[in-house]
């Protein structure tokens, strides 16, 4: 091997180890470096460095995963993230078995959506991802229905998706205790596109109440905020 070439070889890294098991403190010599492909799709690096097992995340698309708690000193969203936003629906009313549609502002419910406190305007595409309900005098247990709707440009309600809270499945609502619908419960996607009119109708099967009483009622919703 002449001059050069020799030169060039005492140059080159040596080449990482790719091991196909995930790499801990214990199976590693000081020093030693190994990459694993992670199962959540990242290449990841790992050092043993004074008794301690290092590593970093190596990408392909630009994507991140963090697995355990991330610090930042300032965050700036530059394009889009995902955001969960709560909503309080709290009124007070005698439930019987018609429709009553839930208040984005105040604590007066309404009978349909063209009201100032009973809709808003979805500043982004939202998903409802759960809502909860408790009330503080029921006279029955009942099924509940939760309806998702919305108004293009028009003042017509339209469903966009429906669930059933089935006491028959899920047991009876009783005072004071919490009943709650999750997105999988609902028939279609409980979304509402970026600029539509959105509200929340809410319907017992019979009178659940016989005399006017509180309801406290929370939803949460996944914002897909575009910057």
């Amino acid at each position: 091997m002449d001059r050069i070439s020799r030169s060039i070889q005492n140059k080159k890294q040596n080449k990482i180890v790719l091991t196909q098991i995930q790499p801990s403190a214990n199976s590693m010599r000081e020093g030693e470096e190994l990459l694993y492909n992670h199962p959540n799709g990242m290449l990841v690096r790992y050092r043993k460095q004074n008794g301690r097992l290092w590593s970093s995340n190596m990408t392909d698309n630009g994507n991140m995963l963090v697995d355990k708690k991330l610090t930042v000193g300032a965050l700036e969203y530059k394009n889009s993230f995902v955001h969960y936003k709560t909503f309080i629906h709290n009124f007070e009313e005698d439930i019987r078995a018609g429709k009553y549609y839930l208040p984005f502002a105040g604590t007066g419910e309404q009978s349909s959506m063209d009201e100032s406190t009973s809709g808003f305007i979805a500043p982004y595409t939202m998903t409802l991802k759960k809502i909860m309900l408790r009330c503080d005098d029921l006279n029955a247990s009942d099924d509940i229905v939760i309806r998702v709707e919305r108004q293009d440009d028009d003042a017509n309600e339209d469903v966009v998706a429906t669930a059933t809270y089935d006491v028959s499945e899920a047991g009876a609502i009783s005072n004071y205790n919490n009943f709650e619908l999750h997105t999988s419960d609902f028939d279609n996607s409980p979304t509402i596109i970026a600029g539509k009119k959105a509200g929340i109708s809410i319907q017992a099967n019979s009178d659940v109440t016989d005399s006017t009483a509180h309801f406290w009622i929370t939803s949460v919703w996944k914002t897909y905020i575009e910057i």
